[in-house]
């Protein structure tokens, strides 16, 4: 499909609020078996319970949509010290010998969007190093694409479930919509060449396997420093709408008006020819994470397909999407978003295996 600036402009792509599913028992034994199924000493309810809340505003004064919390005299330490475990045992073995070390600097609560996470501001006080993990509601569809991200992006991501908690590490970058607005009318050509390869990419990334509302705030830019000039990768950083939404249009970044300037950038730097090119190396990478992570992805899978994590109208409505997008019957037989995402990442391997096969007998 096409960079076109002019359709990245559609207003009514998403469903006005996505239901959260509950962790089915085959996912459930699929965390415990990876490890990512591990008692912590908090859960997200725990942290409802605040006494009041102060607005967080920006460096330029404007509202970030968090709210600062505080907790009565006599939950905070208890509250605190849990936390720190939390962030031991997700960034560590578990020993706990230097969490006398460390200091919770702040506790911020979202009342934007459906997860509602909280914040949790970690500081080294030997050091002053600080970083964050989020504690949210723990739901199938956002395991799903968190587990994703892990086998198929170019990322590895850490998290821990327990029951109905789910607790994320911070994924350090610049805010999209905060890249866009501040930095990105200030590059060079070059730079905005290799900012439009890398949107392309994940534009490809997540329409393959069907993570949605990539709008700008959803994912961060990050710069890669090399010898002699700056790369610019770009990762999600809000799972929420992993295999949810029943139009294509959702899963491809290229088409929210948050995102025009990006959009614009590619179509002003890179020829249909490289935009082509790139979206073909993305899937070959794909392909060979799907045949390296074979085992996994299977039992991943197959979790998914015996899971609801959509509606049978979403599901009805996307199927035809991707019929139509590749021809598959496969997709119109599939009666779960799993068995969406199988046929759509068998759709990518095989296409890749025949190519191959062609170069073999060609003799290239």
């Amino acid at each position: 499909m096409p960079f076109l600036p002019e359709v990245a402009m559609d207003e009514k792509l998403m469903s006005k609020k996505k239901p959260t599913y509950p962790i089915g028992d085959m996912l459930d034994k699929y965390l415990k078996e990876c490890n990512r199924k591990i008692k912590i000493p908090v859960f997200y309810d725990d942290l409802l319970r605040f006494a009041g809340s102060v607005v967080v505003y920006d460096n330029n004064d404007q509202d970030t949509l968090w709210v600062r919390v505080y907790y009565e005299e006599h939950e905070r330490p208890e509250i605190e010290s849990s936390l720190k475990k939390v962030y031991i045992i997700l960034h560590s073995d578990g020993n706990f010998d230097a969490i006398e070390f460390l200091n919770i600097d702040a506790i911020d609560y979202c009342t934007f969007g459906n997860s509602k996470p909280f914040r949790i501001k970690i500081r080294n006080i030997l050091n002053d190093n600080y970083t964050y993990i989020y504690v949210k509601k723990a739901d199938a569809s956002r395991i799903y694409g968190l587990e994703l991200e892990h086998l198929f992006s170019p990322n590895r991501i850490n998290f821990l479930v327990y029951k109905n908690t789910l607790i994320e590490e911070h994924i350090a970058g610049i805010p999209g919509d905060v890249f866009i607005k501040d930095f990105l009318p200030d590059l060079s050509d070059q730079a905005k060449a290799q900012i439009a390869k890398e949107f392309v990419k994940f534009n490809e990334r997540c329409q393959m396997r069907l993570l949605g509302d990539m709008r700008s705030y959803n994912y961060v830019i990050i710069p890669i420093h090399d010898f002699d000039h700056v790369e610019y990768k770009i990762r999600p950083i809000d799972f929420d709408q992993q295999c949810f939404e029943g139009k294509l249009k959702v899963y491809q970044p290229q088409f929210f008006k948050e995102n025009y300037k990006m959009v614009k950038v590619v179509t002003d730097r890179l020829q249909p020819s490289s935009i082509e090119q790139y979206k073909k190396e993305e899937r070959s990478i794909l392909a060979k994470r799907i045949m390296t992570t074979r085992s996994r992805y299977e039992n991943l899978v197959a979790c998914m397909c015996e899971d609801r994590i959509t509606t049978q109208e979403n599901l009805n409505e996307l199927r035809e999407h991707l019929y139509n997008f590749t021809l598959d019957l496969k997709f119109r037989r599939s009666q779960s978003m799993g068995e969406i995402l199988k046929t759509a990442m068998e759709f990518v391997r095989r296409n890749y295996e025949n190519i191959n096969m062609k170069r073999l007998l060609d003799g290239d």
